[in-house]
This record gives C-alpha cells, sequence and structure tokens, in this order.
C-alpha cells in the first residue's frame, strides 16, 4: 500500500476519535449538578441518543455507504453536519435543545465509525494491518483530553465541533472508496443481508457476547468519571479525569500495533476471551476502590485499551475476513449496532437504575455497583469458552466462507 494513503488513512483515524474522546468522558459531568443540572433520567436520554442513532444509522449509514455513495464523500458530508451540531451545542443550556441537537450530532457520527472501518479496509492489502491503522485512532482519543488542561470541561463541544469541521474538509482527500456496483448487488437492502448471517451458530455467539460486553463497557462511560471524582478527583483536580479515562488508550496503541501478531498466535477464541477477562480485572479493581486505593483505580485503566482491542477491534477483523465483501460496511454496522448502540441502550438505563437501587442517602455504593459488571464479564467469557468455536486465523482467511454463502 502507498505509504501517503496510509498516512491520510492514520490521520482520518485520528479525527475520528479526537471527536468522540472530546466529549464522552466529560459529558456526564457537564450535565450534572456542577453545570446543566440535568434531572437523572434527562442525562440517561441525552447518553442515549449515541444507542438511539447507531440504530437508525446501521439501517442509514450503511446502506447508503454499501450502496450508493462514494465512502470518503459519504464520510466528509456526515461530519459536516455532526460539526455544525456540536457548535450549535455550546450555545444551549435546556433539555430539549441540548437533546436535539445531541441527536442529530449522533445520527451522523455513529455511522462514521464502521465507514472509517471500512475504508480502511478497503485499502489495505492485509486486513491484519487493521490494528496499525486503529491504533491512530486511540492516540486521537488521548490528544482530545489535552486541552482539557488549558480550557473548561464547558468546552467539550468546541474541541469535538472544530475538529469535526477538520475532518470534514480532510476527508475529501482520501483514497476513492466506490460503493458496490453490481445491478444484483445494489438491489439488495445490505443491512438485511448482514443481519442474515447471524444463522450461523458461530456468528450468532459472537452476537450475544459482543452485546453482554458492551452493556458492560458503557458502565465504564458512565461511571468511571463520577466514581474517580467520589475518590478525590475534584474541584481543580476535576481537569484530570479525561487524562486518567485515556490511561487506557496508551495501553490500546500498543495493543492494536500487535494486534495481528496476537491474532495470528492465539486465534480468535483466546484473543476474545482475554479481552473479555480484562473487564473483569478492571471492574473488580473498581469494586474496592477506595480514596486511598485511588492510585489503583487510576492504574487498572490500563487495561481498559488491552480490554478494548483483545476484543472489539478483533471483532471488526473477524466481520472484515468472514462476510461478503458488498455487505461488510453493513456487516460492520451490525456488530456496532450492538456496540455503539443496544448495549449502550440498555446499559444506560441498566447502571442508571442499579445506582439508584445501591444509593444510600446521597451516596452511591460502588462497591456493590461493580460487582454486577464483573460478573457479567465472568459470564461473557465463560460463554466464549464452551461455545464460541471459530476456524483458528492462522489457518488462512475466509474459513467461515462454505458456512456464510448459502445463508447470505
Amino acid at each position: 500500500m502507498n505509504s501517503a494513503i496510509r498516512t491520510k488513512l492514520c490521520i482520518m483515524m485520528t479525527l475520528e476519535y479526537v471527536i468522540w474522546g472530546a466529549w464522552l468522558p466529560l459529558l456526564g459531568i457537564y450535565l450534572g449538578k456542577d453545570y446543566l443540572n440535568f434531572s437523572g433520567s434527562e442525562q440517561a436520554w441525552i447518553f442515549n441518543t449515541f444507542a438511539i442513532a447507531s440504530l437508525t444509522g446501521m439501517f442509514f449509514g450503511g446502506q447508503l455507504a454499501d450502496r450508493y455513495f462514494a465512502q470518503e464523500k459519504f464520510l466528509a458530508f456526515s461530519h459536516l453536519v455532526g460539526g455544525l451540531s456540536m457548535i450549535g451545542l455550546m450555545f444551549v443550556k435546556t433539555f430539549w435543545p441540548v437533546f436535539g441537537l445531541m441527536l442529530l450530532h449522533c445520527f451522523f457520527y455513529v455511522p462514521t465509525l464502521s465507514i472509517t472501518n471500512a475504508i480502511t479496509f478497503a485499502n489495505l492489502k492485509d486486513s491484519k494491518d487493521f490494528g496499525v491503522v486503529r491504533a491512530f485512532g486511540t492516540i486521537g482519543w488521548i490528544l482530545a483530553s489535552v486541552p482539557y488542561f488549558v480550557f473548561p470541561t464547558s468546552s467539550l463541544f468546541a474541541i469535538a465541533g472544530i475538529a469535526s469541521l477538520a475532518l470534514s474538509a480532510f476527508c475529501l482527500t482520501l483514497p476513492h472508496t466506490p460503493p458496490a456496483t453490481s445491478t444484483d448487488e445494489a438491489s439488495k437492502f445490505a443491512p438485511l443481508e448482514a443481519m442474515k448471517v447471524l444463522a450461523v451458530p458461530t456468528i450468532l455467539i459472537l452476537f450475544i457476547v459482543t452485546f453482554i460486553d458492551a452493556v458492560i463497557l458503557q458502565c465504564h462511560f458512565v461511571w468511571t468519571g463520577r466514581f474517580l471524582v467520589s475518590l478525590g478527583l475534584s474541584g481543580e483536580r476535576e481537569r484530570w479525569v479525561p487524562a486518567v479515562m485515556s490511561i487506557g488508550q496508551i495501553a490500546e496503541i500498543s495493543t492494536m500495533a500487535f494486534l495481528g501478531f496476537f491474532l495470528k498466535k492465539l486465534g480468535w477464541r483466546t484473543t476474545m476471551i482475554l479481552g473479555m477477562l480484562g473487564q473483569v480485572v478492571r471492574f473488580g479493581v473498581y469494586s474496592f476502590g477506595t480514596p486511598d486505593t485511588l492510585w489503583m483505580v487510576i492504574l487498572v485503566n490500563i487495561v481498559h485499551g488491552f480490554a478494548y482491542a483483545f476484543f472489539f477491534a478483533t471483532v471488526y477483523i473477524f466481520v472484515d475476513e468472514n462476510f461478503p465483501k458488498d455487505v461488510r460496511t453493513s456487516a460492520q454496522s451490525v456488530f456496532n449496532l450492538l456496540i455503539l448502540g443496544v448495549g449502550p441502550f440498555v446499559g444506560n438505563f441498566l447502571w442508571g437504575l442499579l445506582s439508584e437501587k445501591y444509593t444510600v442517602g446521597t451516596t452511591i455504593d460502588f462497591h456493590r455497583l461493580f460487582l454486577v459488571p464483573t460478573a457479567l464479564g465472568v459470564l461473557a467469557s465463560l460463554v466464549l469458552a464452551v461455545f464460541f468455536w471459530p476456524k483458528d486465523v492462522s489457518a488462512g482467511e475466509h474459513k467461515l466462507e462454505e458456512e456464510l454463502v448459502p445463508v447470505v
């Protein structure tokens, strides 16, 4: 692959995750009592704009990018609208305008997570190299925390909006990545074709486990920031919250860079199980974290990058290698529906309800709360160990092809 193209893909991934990393870690704090003072249910619905957009994005973005529009142009338009929405959020302070603009941003941003993956895979000679390019997305997430050492929490939408508009312009320089062009392919509804593959038992098991892990992951995004504040990162120290939540991304960079190596040595199943066990370790430590062990809670965030790369990034590579070419963007969207949509949607309400159940007076019993994702991680690991038996990645590519083609 041309080095100039690889560089462009890396810049694309960097900016893609600067956008998300600029607002997600601080959103709960910004919506809370120190800034907008939204109620718990209002906060849940604003968090759920991302999940709602994941459902619509699977059909909207996947179908259009797979069937009708060049993917780099679709990406440019999406980030233009998404960036303008973020700029608009700087000026609204009441629930319905915030909800509406956040939903608009997410509606256009969510499909881009699948499309950036698809553009990367389409321009790589070997899909195992995806981890190297995707590592720059992790770098982008880390870079998104840097401005908060100068600017206040309330600048989260400005930072995300500027990054989105910059990426919109840059997308026009990306290599041309056309949609499916044959008449037969274009006449099919790509998301439906991708969903049919769930009839394959191996992929159905992966689908279920991905849902469980997405629910677990959402607990991190909803409560880690506020948990850190409760342990002492409050007041002036609050600006350290995004940096602490980016520690995992440091581990993710190295893990992503060598993910192809790990996949060849360990295979799909073992790699994914190790990623799931990372969640168990993280929330296990959270469950007994105190102000005196704040250092341990901070340090264990390094496991986040390991867990994300070994499970979710591996899922994306698995999908690219085992789904028919003309529905791969939609197939990525099907799994993004779980990772970014259904899983977080269920997780937002689950973790909200459990926080109410485990609240004593005005204090949340985080120790009991975090035992739940720990237990779910153990369950998901056992399901993978017992029921998930794909062909070993080291044995060659597309080993599920004989199962997939008759179904699709």
